[in-house]
């Protein structure tokens, strides 16, 4: 069947109408009460999108439902303690994700998020991606999954978790229901967090291979968030939302350079691409308040291989279409549609991701950058004993440190909080007695080591602060092993699993061996 473009469509009143009537609904709504409903009847995202005549035909949020009637499964997490699933699934009917269900299940231990559920009934569950053109850090070349309480957030007054991406983390479902083809017309937007991006290639959501390898220009057509500029890149530093359409990031119309996308810096960003025949878009805004500005809306590249499409249907999330999986970032929602969705459609979206009212969660007495600081144990055989190097050699130990501790004692239990070297979301810790040396691991064990510029080390000396996972201080994420959490084990410093294979993943006092109290600074 051959598709028309939707800006040579007949006008269409009464769509247009329908449109009209649910952003007034949208912005008559606000954010939900404690009972957890989102929104009025027919004015969440999908219900938009359908009145302007260009349906999800995916629609994924691990912090809501996108449909006003939608009442099933959100997301799935699996607990390290047991190997355990439980669904986690909206208060009630287009209603926020029921975070409670995930705290309680996971209490104690850390959960990874194996499946997100697609809300349009199609089916187009996103699940870990598998090996392709790259092979994932995880076992048979899998990318890694999401550790499920990595990213906190607010949204409508209700606790929730996105979906945070480290590099070789990465979703992906090649077997899709509905998704474009070829040169069919489709529109997608994402809600990410515009200040979590690095320069790796290439966090990505939208349509790509259904055999996770490079099959040539135009075989994909995604957005993209970062600060690569090796395909394409707009004004200022970055980061940019761009279109990935395989072998070139394109911010406009040429390759390369385009003047007219800006870098953005907003805390959440809506960001959206749609592409037709000949025809294509890049819009982005603010997702606590205003408009989408459109930054690109034209023909398609002015390069060998775009023109027609050649779209395959594959769905990823955080890769590329090859399973490139060196990038970050994070996801609270985004849809796909059927058809090149209206500017008055995604404006009328746009305005209920303002109503529902996303903001910071912030982890209770992380790490600050710029700090200084000594990590106290919890346990309670250790509680005087703080992370340390040890005198003896570069390996990190906890030891008691007190009042009257020698000076060279204290310094080598105190830390100076950095940005992550290798997620600046996250955090790194350099030695204060050591300078320009950091806390790392290496084998799994912790050691404080002077650092060479590969991007393995950095990740290894980079942690990701959350929540005490016995309800004290905070629990250190190893950036590159989302399981891994830092942990003292017979005095020694490891990064270890609830479980797993080596003597340190014992189960026994695990929760309270990986909580650690941010004290002040001993030196």
């Amino acid at each position: 069947m051959s598709v028309t473009p939707a800006h040579l469509r007949r006008f269409r009143p009464f769509a247009l109408l329908a449109v009209v009537a649910a952003l007034a609904a949208t912005l008559l709504s606000s954010p939900a009460s404690a009972g957890g409903s989102a929104a009025a009847a027919g004015s969440l995202p999908c219900d938009l999108y359908a009145a302007g005549g260009t349906p999800c035909v995916a629609a994924h949020s691990t912090t809501r439902a996108l449909y006003s009637a939608y009442n099933g499964r959100l997301y799935q997490v699996r607990r390290a303690s047991d190997g355990s699933t439980r669904d986690i699934g909206a208060l009630s009917a287009g209603g926020y994700a029921d975070a409670a269900a995930q705290d309680s299940f996971c209490a104690g231990t850390s959960c990874l998020i194996t499946v997100i559920y697609d809300q349009s009934a199609r089916g187009n569950h996103l699940t870990q991606a598998p090996p392709g053109g790259f092979q994932g850090p995880a076992a048979g070349g899998y990318d890694n999954l999401a550790e499920a309480s990595a990213a906190p957030v607010t949204v409508g007054g209700h606790k929730a978790y996105g979906v945070f991406v480290a590099p070789g983390t990465g979703y992906r479902d090649n077997s899709t229901n509905g998704i474009a083809t070829g040169d069919q017309p489709e529109g997608m937007y994402a809600l990410l967090d515009g200040t979590h991006y690095n320069g790796g290639c290439c966090f990505d959501y939208g349509n790509a291979e259904t055999n996770s390898r490079d099959n040539g220009n135009g075989t994909m057509e995604t957005i993209y968030f970062g600060n690569i500029k090796v395909w394409g890149y707009g004004t200022g530093n970055g980061p940019w939302v761009m279109a990935d359409l395989e072998n070139g990031l394109f911010s406009g119309v040429n390759p390369g350079y385009n003047a007219n996308d800006p870098s953005v810096s907003h805390r959440f960003l809506t960001a959206v691409v749609k592409g037709g025949p000949n025809h294509w878009a890049i819009r982005a805004g603010n997702a606590q308040s205003g408009g989408l500005s459109t930054y690109y809306d034209g023909p398609r590249p002015n390069a060998s291989g775009y023109n027609p499409m050649k779209k395959e249907g594959a769905i990823i999330l955080g890769i590329g279409g090859d399973n490139s999986n060196s990038s970050a970032g994070t996801f609270y929602e985004g849809v796909m549609t059927s058809g090149y969705p209206s500017a008055t459609t995604e404006n009328a979206v746009q305005a209920n991701v303002n109503a529902a009212g996303y903001t910071t969660s912030a982890v209770a007495g992380a790490p600050t950058p710029g700090a200084r600081v000594s990590l106290r144990a919890t346990t309670s055989c250790c509680t005087n004993s703080y992370l340390r190097h040890n005198s003896a050699d570069n390996n990190a130990v906890i030891a008691a440190v007190s009042a009257s501790s020698t000076s060279a004692d204290k310094a080598a239990a105190t830390w100076t909080v950095r940005p992550g070297l290798g997620d600046a979301s996250c955090v790194s810790f350099e030695s204060v007695d050591k300078p320009g040396q950091y806390l790392r691991h290496y084998d799994l064990r912790l050691r404080v080591d002077t650092l060479d510029n590969g991007a393995l080390s950095r990740l290894d000396a980079t942690f990701c602060p959350q929540a005490g996972h016995n309800g004290q201080g905070v629990s250190l994420r190893a950036a590159n092993y989302p399981s891994d959490f830092v942990r003292h084990y017979n005095y020694g410093a490891y990064v270890a699993s609830h479980g797993g294979t080596h003597d340190w993943d014992s189960t026994t006092a695990w929760a309270d061996d990986t909580s650690w109290a941010v004290t002040s600074p001993w030196a």
